[in-house]
């Protein structure tokens, strides 16, 4: 259905009919508006629990081929490429409203499709946070969420999407650092450009103190045995203050206390005897 004149917004409040067995849908480069359906995203029963996974294998050619119409090939944009199949299997499952005027939020129920293989909602005005849901979606391979008004920070529970290949997220006003380890240490500058509150690798800016994760003081060496060297300095400065406080109050409460009084005149009188000799 992409590439059509359509518009008005997809509305599923009151979807009746359900999709059991849909695994592709493209309504891209549409007008349509409003927010995602959903209730029609619910309804996805093949790609949220994985319909003929366990079967034998099968492509949609060889359903299509049956049905009143004939077909050359089919073409889709996946991980942001136009690419031609001339058969899909029917494990092979994606979602693409990129290039309308959808608004609102992501549905956090898109995180129940299990199944799905490709996600592209970029090109809207989808708006709020990314939501941490994504991060179930095991089997996805690509995500495309720029050129929107997305905004906070990325959702380190996405790190967990281990055969995700492309990701894009540009174009939108997101903040603070990089989720770093696993798959996201595959991904450049072109996956996070122009959102300038976003920091660390692979982007130049660096992460200001307070953006970072906090780092506990460790008192204790690597091998756990023993006091940090640190810390060791910090408790002599400590026990010499307290010493050395206490050996003042000795001495001017107690009224010149003879030892100190033959130790201060010991010092004169060798200082005397010094200059002395000097002349």
């Amino acid at each position: 259905m992409r590439w059509n004149g359509f518009y008005g917004q997809v509305d599923s409040a009151d979807i009746i009919v359900s999709f059991p067995r849909l695994r592709v849908i493209d309504l891209s480069h549409n007008s349509f508006s409003g927010y995602l359906p959903t209730n029609f995203f619910e309804n996805l029963l093949a790609i949220k629990e994985g319909y003929g996974k366990k079967g034998k294998p099968e492509y949609m050619g060889d359903i299509l081929q049956g049905a009143m119409w004939d077909y050359d090939y089919f073409s889709f944009t996946t991980k942001g490429l136009e690419i031609e199949f001339e058969k899909l299997l029917t494990i092979w499952t994606a979602i693409d409203f990129s290039d309308n005027q959808f608004c609102g939020e992501i549905p956090k129920t898109l995180g129940e499709l299990h199944s799905l293989i490709v996600l592209n909602l970029s090109h809207n005005s989808l708006t709020g946070l990314i939501p941490s849901s994504l991060a179930d979606l095991s089997e996805l391979e690509s995500l495309d969420l720029s050129s929107n008004q997305l905004h906070g920070r990325i959702p380190t529970e996405l790190k967990n999407l281990g055969f995700l290949e492309v990701l894009n997220l540009s174009r939108n006003n997101l903040v603070g650092p990089i989720p770093q380890g696993k798959q996201f240490d595959t991904f450049t500058n072109d996956s996070y450009r122009e959102n300038v509150g976003l920091c660390g690798l692979p982007l130049s800016k660096c992460c200001d103190n307070d953006e970072e994760t906090p780092t506990k003081v460790d008192l204790y060496g690597d091998d756990g045995d023993g006091l940090n060297w640190k810390f060791s300095i910090l408790m002599g400065y400590g026990c010499g203050l307290v010493l050395g406080l206490s050996m003042g109050y000795i001495v001017f409460t107690t009224g010149k206390p003879q030892w100190f009084i033959r130790v201060y005149e010991r010092v004169g009188q060798i200082s005397i005897k010094v200059e002395k000799r000097t002349l």
